[in-house]
C-alpha cells in the first residue's frame, strides 16, 4: 500500500471590516443634556470617554500585525459590542427628529472595499463588530504553528470561536443590518452562514491533522476527512449562489473547491484502506476510482488562482490513489475476481463531525454591562413596569395553575391509597414519614432490648445507695458504742455528752434516707413490672428494618382469568405517566421563569416610534405557547386520573384491599402504641436514675459530716481520758478558770490546745484512733458561744426541713415543692440540698405547713395522672 497522504497546511483568514472616524460622544451627551440634564451628563462623564476610547481604537483597525496584538483586539471587539449593547437601549440613533440622527455608522465591505454601507442606526455597527470579531478569530488560528499537536488543537479553538461570532452575525444581527438603506454583502445573512461554514471546516481539518499524527485507525480517519469535505461543499453551495456569486475573488472559489475534492478524495483513501483489511477489493477499486474522478474534475472546474501548495496536495495523494488502485486491481485479477460495482451504487461516506460552532451568547451578553445603568427614560421606564406588571400577571396565573394541579394529583392519589398499595405488592413497604422517624429514634437509644441494661443500672445504684447508708450508721455506732464504753468506765468523771444526743439529727436524715430508698424499690418494682407486662407490645420496635412488621399485599390464591398482572402493569404505566406529567410541570414553571428572567424589551422600548400597545401584545405573545402547554398538560392528567381510579378500583376488588388496610392500620396502631409505652418507661427508668444519682449525692454530704463529727469526738476522746486519768492519779493541773472538771470549748470557737502530759494513759486499748493530732481539727461552724454542752452542739436552732422527710400517715409521697431554703452551712442534721427538686416527680402544691416528701415515689394503687404528673406513674 502507498504511504498515507498529508494535507496542506493552506487555510484562509479573513480580514477586518475598515470604518471611518465617528464623534460618539458630542451627540450622546448633548442628548443626556437635552433629555435629562448637565448633571446627569457629568456623572456619565466615565462612560461617554470610554465609549469614545472604544470608538478610536475600533477605527485604527489593522494597523498593527502582531499576533500578540490579537487577542487584545479580540477582548477590545467584544467590550465594544456590549458597549454598543447599552448605548443601544438608551440613546435611539435614527433619522427621527426626536432621535439622535447626526450620527452615521459608515463601514466598508471587507472583500470589495470600494463598496460601503452608511445607515443612521446602530445595527451596521453591531454586525460590523461581530464580522471583525470573526475575523480576528480566524487570523489568531492561522497563527498558530500547526506543525505541533498542540498547535493544531489552538487553531482548531479559534476557529471554532470564529464560527460562533459568524454564526451570532447571522442569527442575532444581519438581518436588522441587511434591512436599512445602505447595506454590504458581507454581513448579510447568507455570507455569514458561510464564512461560519468555512470556518468550521477548517477547525475540522485541524481535527484531522492530529488523527493522522496520532495514529488513528484508517476508519476514524476516513469519517473525520468526509466530515471536513462536507463544511466545504457546505460553504461551496453558498458562494456558487447569488449573492456570493459574484462577491467573492475566483481564487476563494478555487481554494473552496478544491479543498471540497481534496477531502472527499482523503476520506475515499483513508476507506479504502479499510476495505483492504477487510478484503472487500471490489468496494475498495471502486473508492479508490471516485476519489481520483473527484480529483480530476476539481481540477477541470475550479477556477485559477488556488495556492501552489494546495495543488501540490493533490497531485500527492493522487498519486496514492492511483498506486493503491494499481495493486487492488491486479489482486482481483489475479485472486478475487470480484465484479466492481459502478460509483452511482456506492453508499454515501460515513461522516463524523467533532466541531460545531463556540456559543458566544455568556461572552456577548450585555445584561450585566454598567455603562449608563443609571439613564433610563422615564416614558420607558413606566411602560416597561406597565410590561413587566403584564408578564408578572401571566407567570403567578399559570403558577397557580400548575401548583392546583399537583396538589389535585397529590390528593386524589392519596385518596386511593396510591402508590403506596402498589409498593406494597412489590415488597416495597414504608411507614408514615413521621411513625417512621418516631422508630428510628427509639431504636437509636437501643429499643425495648436496652431497657434490661438501664434497669441493672438502676438496681446497681440502689445498691451503692444502701451500702453508703449502711456504712454511714455503723461508723456513728461504733462511736457511740466507745462512747458507751468510757462512760461505763469512767462513771461520773466521764461528763461528755452521750453521742445519741448529738447524733439525733444525723440519725434522722439517714432513717429519711433509708424510707426514701424503700419507696424508690418499690417505684422499681413498678417499672420492672411494666417492662415484663409490655415487653410483647414493645418487641416489634426491636424488628430491623421495622417495615418488616407491616403485612404485606398478597396476590388471591386462586385467578380465574389470570388478569392480575395486566391490572397491575396497567395501573403501573398510568403512575408513570402522571409522574411524567408532573415534572413536565415543573419544568414549564422553570421556562416560564426563565424566559422572565431574560425578557428584556427596554431597548425595544427606547427605540420604538408606535404604540407602546402594540409592542406590548406583540412581546407578550411570546408566553402563549407555554400557556398552552400547561392547559393541555392539567387537561391530560385530569384525564390520567379518572383513568387511574377506574383501574385502582378494580385492582382494589381483586387484591382485597380493605382487609390490608385494615391489617396495615391495626400494625400502625400497635407500633405507635408501642412507642408510646416505651418512651413512658423510658422516662421513668431516666428519672429513677437523676433520683439516685442526686441522693448518692447528698448521702456521701452526710457521710463527710458524720466522719468529721466521729473525728472531732474521737480527740476529744483521747483528751477526757487523760484528764480523767490525771484526776484519779492525783495530777490535776486545772488553772483557775476550770476548778470543777474539763470544759470544753464552745462550738464554733478554737480549741486551746491542753498542756502536754509526759505520762501516758493507763488504758489505750480502749481509745480509738490512738496516734492522735495535737490540736482538734474539727470545728462546726456558724454556731453561737455556748459553755459546756447547754444544746444540740451539731443541729441548728431551727433546722429546715429535709427533703427525705416522711409525709403523714396514709399520704403518698409527692416530689418535694420548691422552698425558700435558709442559707446553707455544714450543720449537723442540714440537708445535703435544700430545695432539691428532680423532674422526676410533679405532685400537686404541698399544703403549707406539710412536710417536704420523698422525691421517689409513686401512687399506689395506679391513677390517671394529672396533665402535671410525670410519666413515671403511668402504668
Amino acid at each position: 500500500m502507498a504511504a498515507p497522504s498529508s494535507t496542506t497546511n493552506v487555510m484562509l483568514s479573513i480580514s477586518e471590516k475598515k470604518t471611518v472616524s465617528l464623534d460618539l460622544y458630542r451627540p450622546l451627551r448633548n442628548y443626556i443634556i437635552y433629555n435629562y440634564s448637565e448633571r446627569e451628563a457629568q456623572n456619565l462623564e466615565d462612560d461617554l470617554q470610554t465609549l469614545k476610547e472604544y470608538r478610536s481604537d475600533i477605527e485604527r483597525a489593522g494597523s498593527t500585525d502582531s499576533s500578540s496584538s490579537l487577542p487584545a483586539r479580540r477582548d477590545l471587539l467584544q467590550n465594544y459590542y456590549k458597549a454598543l449593547c447599552a448605548v443601544e437601549s438608551r440613546f435611539p440613533i435614527s433619522p427621527d427628529q426626536d432621535h439622535i440622527n447626526s450620527v452615521t455608522f459608515t463601514w466598508f465591505d471587507a472583500f470589495k472595499n470600494k463598496n460601503k454601507a452608511a445607515q443612521q442606526n446602530i445595527h451596521l455597527e453591531k454586525a460590523a463588530v461581530l464580522f471583525n470579531l470573526g475575523a480576528v478569530h480566524s487570523q489568531m488560528g492561522l497563527g498558530f504553528d500547526r506543525s505541533s499537536v498542540e498547535g493544531r488543537r489552538q487553531a482548531s479553538h479559534s476557529f471554532i470561536a470564529a464560527a460562533g461570532a459568524f454564526a451570532f452575525l447571522r442569527d442575532n444581527v444581519a438581518m436588522k443590518a441587511s434591512m436599512g438603506s445602505s447595506t454590504t454583502v458581507d454581513v448579510s445573512v447568507e455570507c455569514a452562514g458561510m464564512l461560519e461554514r468555512l470556518m468550521l471546516a477548517q477547525a475540522q481539518e485541524c481535527v484531522f491533522e492530529n488523527s493522522i499524527a496520532k495514529g488513528n485507525t484508517p476508519g476514524v480517519c476516513a469519517k473525520i476527512s468526509r466530515q471536513v469535505g462536507l463544511f466545504y461543499e457546505e460553504a461551496l453551495a453558498a458562494l456558487s449562489v447569488a449573492p456570493l456569486n459574484q462577491h467573492f475573488d475566483k481564487a476563494w472559489l478555487a481554494h473552496v473547491q478544491l479543498k471540497a475534492a481534496l477531502f472527499y478524495a482523503e476520506a475515499c483513501y483513508r476507506y479504502s484502506l479499510e476495505l483492504h483489511e477487510k478484503e472487500e477489493i471490489a468496494e475498495e477499486i471502486a473508492r479508490l476510482k471516485s476519489g481520483i474522478n473527484a480529483l480530476s474534475e476539481a481540477r477541470k472546474t475550479s477556477p485559477r488562482g488556488a495556492a501552489q501548495q494546495l495543488l501540490d496536495a493533490m497531485n500527492k495523494l493522487e498519486a496514492s490513489l492511483n498506486l493503491n488502485l494499481e495493486r487492488a486491481m491486479k489482486e482481483n485479477d489475479r485472486v478475487y475476481l470480484m465484479r466492481v460495482p459502478p460509483a452511482s451504487s456506492l453508499s454515501p461516506l460515513p461522516a463524523f463531525s467533532l466541531v460545531k460552532p463556540m456559543q458566544l451568547n455568556d461572552v456577548l451578553d450585555a445584561s450585566k454591562e454598567k455603562m449608563f445603568a443609571s439613564l433610563v427614560p422615564d416614558n420607558s421606564a413606566k411602560a416597561l413596569s406597565r410590561y413587566t406588571e403584564m408578564v408578572d400577571d401571566v407567570i403567578r396565573t399559570q403558577a397557580e395553575k400548575l401548583q392546583q394541579g399537583s396538589e389535585l394529583a397529590r390528593v386524589r392519589l392519596r385518596e386511593m391509597d396510591l402508590p403506596d398499595s402498589i409498593l406494597a405488592l412489590d415488597g416495597n413497604l414504608s411507614l408514615p414519614v413521621a411513625l417512621k422517624e418516631d422508630v428510628e429514634a427509639v431504636q437509636i437509644c437501643g429499643g425495648p432490648a436496652g431497657l434490661a441494661a438501664e434497669l441493672q443500672q438502676l438496681r446497681d445504684l440502689k445498691r451503692v445507695n444502701q451500702e453508703l447508708l449502711v456504712q454511714t450508721e455503723e461508723h456513728l455506732q461504733k462511736e457511740a458504742t466507745e462512747d458507751a464504753q468510757f462512760r461505763t468506765q469512767f462513771g461520773t468523771r466521764w461528763t461528755r455528752p452521750q453521742s445519741t444526743t448529738l447524733t439525733k439529727n444525723l440519725l434522722d436524715r439517714l432513717n429519711r434516707f433509708a424510707a426514701n430508698l424503700k419507696q424508690a424499690a418499690e417505684s422499681d418494682a413498678r417499672i420492672e413490672r411494666s417492662v415484663r407486662d409490655h415487653a410483647a407490645l414493645m418487641s416489634i420496635l426491636d424488628r430491623h428494618p421495622i417495615e418488616s412488621a407491616l403485612p404485606t399485599l398478597a396476590r388471591p390464591i386462586m385467578s380465574l382469568d389470570a388478569t392480575e398482572d395486566a391490572i397491575v402493569g396497567a395501573l403501573k404505566q398510568s403512575l408513570r405517566h402522571l409522574e411524567t406529567l408532573g415534572a413536565q410541570r415543573a419544568g414549564l414553571e422553570d421556562m416560564l421563569k426563565e424566559m422572565k428572567r431574560k425578557d428584556d424589551i427596554l431597548p425595544k422600548l427606547m427605540t420604538s416610534t408606535g404604540s407602546h400597545e402594540d409592542l406590548f401584545r406583540k412581546e407578550i405573545a411570546k408566553y402563549d405557547h407555554i400557556c398552552e402547554e400547561i392547559a393541555q398538560n392539567l387537561e391530560a392528567q385530569e384525564q390520567l386520573l379518572l383513568q387511574i381510579q377506574a383501574q385502582n378500583e378494580e385492582f382494589a376488588s381483586i387484591f382485597n384491599l380493605e382487609d390490608y388496610k385494615a391489617s396495615r392500620e391495626r400494625i400502625y396502631k400497635q407500633i405507635e402504641a408501642a412507642i408510646s409505652k416505651y418512651r413512658e418507661i423510658k422516662e421513668n427508668i431516666n428519672e429513677g436514675l437523676k433520683f439516685y444519682v442526686t441522693l448518692q449525692e447528698a448521702i456521701t454530704n452526710v457521710k463527710q459530716q458524720c466522719s468529721d463529727f466521729v473525728m472531732t469526738r474521737s480527740i476529744q476522746c483521747r483528751e477526757m481520758i487523760e484528764e480523767v486519768q490525771r484526776q484519779i492519779s492525783g495530777l490535776s493541773f486545772q488553772d483557775s478558770k476550770s476548778s470543777s472538771g474539763y470544759v470544753y470549748p464552745s462550738v464554733g470557737q478554737p480549741q486551746q490546745a491542753p498542756r502536754a502530759n509526759p505520762q501516758l494513759p493507763t488504758d489505750t486499748g480502749n481509745i480509738p484512733n490512738h496516734p492522735r493530732p495535737k490540736n482538734p481539727t474539727y470545728q462546726p461552724p456558724q454556731q453561737p458561744t455556748m459553755p459546756g454542752y447547754s444544746q444540740t452542739p451539731y443541729g441548728s436552732s431551727q433546722p429546715p426541713a429535709p427533703p427525705y422527710n416522711f409525709p403523714g400517715q396514709g399520704q403518698p409521697y409527692p416530689h418535694p415543692q420548691h422552698q425558700q431554703q435558709p442559707q446553707q452551712s455544714h450543720e449537723y442534721g442540714q440537708p445535703a440540698y435544700p430545695g432539691w427538686r428532680g423532674p422526676y416527680y410533679n405532685a400537686p402544691p404541698q399544703q403549707p405547713g406539710a412536710m417536704p416528701r420523698p422525691p421517689y415515689t409513686a401512687p399506689s394503687p395506679y391513677p390517671h395522672p394529672s396533665p402535671h404528673q410525670s410519666g413515671y406513674y403511668r402504668q
